[in-house]
């Protein structure tokens, strides 16, 4: 090996060692995908033995690609982009690719920049959450390969969870267990999915018969939901929708702080079923996404179109979801703390225009 290492290693060398052709070197890097799984694994454990890196920014010289590609997220702390990503690096990494991680920091600015850099350098981009515009997203698309998660963009292939019936599923939960009022919580108001969610749970009302307010916007984080329960106070409620399991979660700590029993004086419901919904005291009931299987979903459409397919510009995927219930919702009680006076209802005129259709995701 020392003689091995007085020299860069070469697809020769690992194709000597391996039994196999130079060429079947150079696919299991380029174009995995065209070499027996068996083989391939051979020659990575080759390679790793001897000692062999492939330099992608070399290898784009000549095949104008770097096996590069770019994850955007807006916010890395929210443990919903964490699963997502997952699902992207398991596809990725199988595909020979390395994947690019910016933070946007819940800023379209900066989310931009980050674009503006990566592009050169990588072979396509997801882009979960995003806080641009739609027309800012399309002169993106023109440029490389681009696959949205969790928003729907027309004219750029997109993959979202079933936003829709899961906050029917929500409001069918609630009103079975005898809550008449409902109050929700709202994310941040470049949300798209914030936007889907609300229009749903006013349909889902109307159909119920069920009084629905709504406030917010707030931020999407567990401190939101607890500055929200302040304001749930001041107007009670027996149920609440919170925009996600953060903000759920701050809302159950902000009202048992103030002396408010959950469930047993306000059902909480979030959406995502993170991680933390089922360790927290009481279980949080919350709407289940796919999150890895999206992740997974969109990379295999950007791998698809960068190696020449053309990307599905109709209808996004739309990926199923399911109602997880747990301990934070129950029979609305007879001493509720919300009396049907002081619950308005909200227009679905109203509704439209506090939430922005040509914004963010999560």
């Amino acid at each position: 090996m020392d003689g091995e290492r007085a020299r860069d290693v070469t697809i020769y060398d690992v194709a000597r060692a391996a039994g196999v052709a130079a060429s079947t070197v150079s696919r299991t890097f380029s174009r995995p995908g065209r070499v027996n799984a068996a083989t391939a694994e051979r020659v990575r454990q080759v390679a790793d033995t001897l000692g062999y890196r492939t330099n992608p920014l070399a290898r784009a010289l000549s095949t104008a690609r770097t096996h590069m590609l770019a994850v955007l997220v807006s916010d890395i702390g929210n443990p919903v982009y964490g699963e997502m990503v997952r699902g992207v690096q398991s596809v990725a990494t199988q595909a020979g690719y390395t994947v690019l991680l910016a933070d946007s920091q819940e800023s379209d600015r900066t989310e931009r920049a980050a674009l503006e850099r990566a592009l050169p350098s990588v072979d396509g981009i997801v882009l979960a959450g995003s806080r641009m515009s739609d027309a800012a997203i399309r002169v993106i698309a023109k440029q490389k390969p681009v696959v949205v998660l969790g928003r729907a963009v027309v004219d750029v292939p997109s993959v979202v969870p079933d936003n829709a019936r899961g906050a029917r599923e929500v409001a069918a939960h609630l009103a079975g267990l005898g809550h008449s009022a409902l109050t929700y919580v709202a994310g941040p108001a470049a949300s798209w999915a914030d936007g889907v969610r609300w229009r749903a749970l006013l349909e889902a009302a109307e159909e119920l018969q069920l009084r629905l307010r709504r406030t917010g916007p707030s931020s999407p984080d567990v401190a939101g939901g607890v500055r929200a329960a302040a304001e749930l106070l001041a107007q009670p409620t027996s149920a609440v929708v919170a925009y996600n399991d953060q903000l759920a979660i701050g809302v159950v700590r902000g009202l048992r702080g103030r002396g408010v029993r959950v469930p047993a004086d306000v059902s909480v419901v979030g959406f995502d079923n993170v991680g933390a919904a089922e360790l927290v005291t009481p279980g949080l009931t919350t709407v289940a996404a796919p999150l890895q299987a999206g992740g997974a979903a969109a990379t295999r459409a950007l791998l698809a179109m960068v190696q020449g397919a053309p990307g599905s510009t109709g209808a996004p995927v739309v990926l199923p979801v399911r109602l997880v219930v747990r301990g934070s919702t129950a029979q609305r009680s007879r001493k509720s703390t919300s009396p049907a006076s002081r619950t308005t209802t909200v227009s679905a005129s109203a509704a439209q225009a506090s939430t922005s259709t040509d914004a963010g995701s999560r």
